[in-house]
């Protein structure tokens, strides 16, 4: 079960999705809900969400500062939008900062499961079982694959701030078809191949125990340590505190 936050600050809306549609039918409990953007940031902030439904037009912090702002703090938390305006802008600025979904209001059940059936997918993807690191199933002659090198050797070089657009310009193609092609020959994404070097290297960082946690979370691209704590927990099932006992 994936905890969920719903943000929206008309009552109604906020309350209808809250309480009336079966989350956990598909694999979400709802742990908080906000009528701000602020509200919203403070909860993610708390390091419990993996889910964020929330509208793009909000009091104090739109939505799309919202998500401006994880974005930016390389939190691994999913952003899902809703709107009562079809505007292109947007969905494009939604898009730009790794929204998953924009769903245009009123949303009916169809349009809620059709969103996050597929995040539940990805998320069961970003967990591996407990202090193991995740297996990525490449087909045969993927690693021969100059492309496929190139890219790997340049996440390797610059995971702390490695992005899809700078990877495709180092292969010279577009960024859509570089997402498909490293999924086809790699069985895995991109943005979790950029999460598993993230890891690997932290617990590398971590074991020679001259750096702080903090640092650690700073070195490898994670400016919010408790975002980094998070994701260091859902990889290895244990924080970076625990891991750096273990080992």
């Amino acid at each position: 079960m994936y905890n969920l936050v719903i943000a929206d600050d008309e009552y109604e809306i906020r309350n209808g999705l809250v309480n009336y549609f079966p989350w956990e039918d598909i694999g979400f409990k709802v742990i908080g809900q906000a009528a701000n953007g602020k509200e919203a940031l403070e909860l993610i902030s708390s390091g419990d969400a993996d889910v964020l439904l929330c509208d793009i037009q909000m009091p104090i912090m739109t939505g799309l500062e919202v998500i401006k702002e994880i974005y930016q703090q390389n939190s691994p938390v999913i952003t899902v939008f809703l709107s009562g305006y079809q505007d292109f802008h947007f969905a494009q600025t939604a898009i730009k900062y790794g929204a998953k979904n924009y769903i245009l209001k009123p949303t009916n059940f169809s349009d809620l499961t059709d969103a996050f059936t597929p995040i539940k997918k990805e998320l069961d993807q970003r967990n591996p079982p407990p202090f193991q690191t995740k297996i990525v199933n490449q087909q045969s002659g993927s690693e021969h694959d100059p492309i496929i090198h190139k890219i790997k050797d340049y996440v390797k070089s610059h995971f702390k701030d490695a992005s899809l657009d700078d990877a495709a310009q180092i292969v010279y193609m577009n960024p859509h078809y570089v997402s498909k092609y490293f999924k086809q020959k790699t069985d895995q994404n991109f943005s979790e191949f950029v999460f598993q070097i993230k890891m690997e290297e932290a617990a590398n960082l971590l074991k020679e125990m001259k750096y702080k946690a903090y640092e650690v979370s700073e070195m490898v691209g994670y400016s919010n340590a408790k975002n980094f704590t998070r994701a260091f927990r859902k990889y290895f099932g244990v924080s970076p505190k625990e891991y750096r006992q273990l080992h």
